[in-house]
């Protein structure tokens, strides 16, 4: 097991990197005296020692990563970090149990957004701070901005970095080192976070609450410092905000990376995968708004079109945000959207789900079949923009899409055994696996996931990982040839 003790001192360094991250929440604590900063500076100092601890007694073991290794640290830092991330909010949060803390932790970090927190709007505004950070994180990846570092601590970040990114492609580099790669990507993503604070701050909110929705609105998380989402606001303004963000969140990063670097929008309009995103969005959101109109559910289409593109887009993307109960609209309109939320999001985005670059490829193949039942010889290679998909990679979604429904239906129906009625077990596995937050019925937007049992939470607390580590990287954990020499 020396590759064990090989991983160890890297995960030291990551948590003690990551302790400092406390700093921002204890100084909101301080600022505006909300009692916080105690339970917050102990939760550091903690995460900060035991990395040390863990750093001081295997840092003699530092090497290069191999893929296993970088798949193993990428799962001990997910669900490991998690596990530290729970400390704030036990400390400060009476009756909370840990089940129900590290589910708000995974939930965080995997830039899920689901809930079992109520009262949010009396919530220390420092453990917001907190809650929305954690998303701020895990959004991109804490591994990729590792990656960035991890050559100054005298570990390569390659195999991390294909272990952790999402998407098909893994193996295209934008830049010729990893590191100016990640480096890119994370100074786009700040720069848009600012971009995102300062437009909801000229709409209308406190510089806290800018703060808070601009880490949750870049990261497709979707917490909120308030039970009513962003319906608290009850703002066009903000909406609006919300969405142009939520839409540039859901564009594959790379592609901002290229348009910063090329200084040309070009790129945007080369994505085919984004192409696809902003197409999709724009049928649905006029699908739904005359259906909403139609059935009578809103009193005129303005309104309609209002309610249906905000929250096509916030569950679409998986950020979760709600200014609805879409429960209550006619049945078609809430499965479509969580429907969307399993496949919208472009790979390399902060979102979640199978991602629109898969969708297309399965799609490609399908067409790829029927045509071949027609003509045989035929020789009809799959492609994406022009270019051909080997087959390989083809492979790869299909094993993937196969992977993601059997986890799916197995999943949803541990939640059926476990007594939940068969919408709400199905809509929970879709929005946990997804990373999407609300589902439907008893885990929908009007309410969120405290009503579930211990058993049913720790089962949406795995498929948060699963999802947000997409699939493969957490289940070859569970095999025995990972373990073997």
């Amino acid at each position: 097991m020396n590759w064990l003790l090989t991983v160890a001192p890297v995960a030291a360094l990551i948590a003690m990197a990551m302790s400092l991250t406390h700093l921002l929440p204890i100084g909101i604590s301080l600022a505006l005296d909300d009692g916080a900063a105690r339970p917050l500076t102990l939760s550091m100092a903690l995460n900060f020692s035991a990395g040390a601890v863990i750093w001081l007694f295997t840092r003699r073991h530092k090497r290069e990563l191999s893929l296993r290794e970088g798949i193993l640290l990428v799962v001990a830092v997910w669900s490991g970090g998690a596990l530290f991330a729970t400390l704030p909010l036990l400390l400060t949060i009476p009756q909370l149990s840990f089940t129900d803390a590290y589910f708000e932790a995974v939930s965080g970090l995997t830039a899920t957004g689901a809930t079992v927190l109520t009262g949010l709007d009396g919530l220390q505004p420092s453990i917001n701070v907190w809650r929305a950070l954690l998303q701020w994180l895990g959004g991109m990846g804490v591994i990729v901005l590792v990656v960035a570092i991890l050559p100054m601590l005298g570990v390569g970040g390659r195999q991390i970095s294909k272990s952790e990114i999402p998407g098909p492609m893994k193996d295209e580099q934008l830049t010729p080192r990893i590191t100016q790669t990640a480096k890119g990507l994370w100074l786009i993503y700040a720069a848009l976070t600012l971009a995102c604070g300062y437009a909801y701050y000229l709409a209308g909110m406190s510089p806290l609450d800018a703060m808070i929705h601009s880490f949750t609105t870049l990261s497709l998380g979707g917490f909120s410092s308030y039970d009513a989402s962003l319906a608290h606001f009850n703002s066009a303004s903000v909406e609006l905000v919300a969405i142009c963000f939520m839409v540039i969140a859901g564009i594959n990063f790379s592609t901002h990376f290229l348009v910063w670097r090329t200084k040309k929008l070009l790129p945007y309009a080369r994505d085919t995968e984004a192409r696809y995103f902003i197409l999709v969005i724009a049928v649905s959101i006029a699908g739904i708004a005359m259906l909403l109109h139609g059935s009578g559910t809103y009193p005129d289409f303005l309104t309609a079109l209002r309610y249906a593109a905000f929250n096509i887009i916030s569950v679409g993307t998986t950020t979760g945000y709600a200014t609805a109960d879409y429960n209550l609209w006619p049945v078609f309109a809430p499965l479509w959207v969580l429907f969307l939320g399993t496949f919208l999001s472009c790979s390399g985005s902060t979102g979640g789900g199978i991602k629109m670059m898969r969708a297309v490829i399965l799609y490609r193949q399908v067409y790829r079949e029927i045509k071949s039942l027609a003509h045989p010889q035929a020789v009809s290679p799959v492609k994406v923009a022009g270019h051909v998909v080997a087959d390989p990679v083809v492979f790869a979604v299909l094993g993937f899409f196969f992977v993601w429904v059997a986890l799916l239906v197995t999943l949803t129906l541990a939640l059926g055994w476990s007594g939940l009625d068969a919408m709400t077990a199905f809509s929970a596995i879709v929005a946990s696996l997804n990373n999407i937050g609300p589902g439907l019925h008893q885990v929908g937007p009007a309410t969120n996931f405290s009503g579930l049992s211990d058993f049913q939470t720790w089962v949406c607390t795995f498929a948060m990982l699963l999802g947000r580590l997409e699939l493969f990287a957490l289940l070859v954990v569970f095999t025995p040839a990972f373990w073997r020499k």
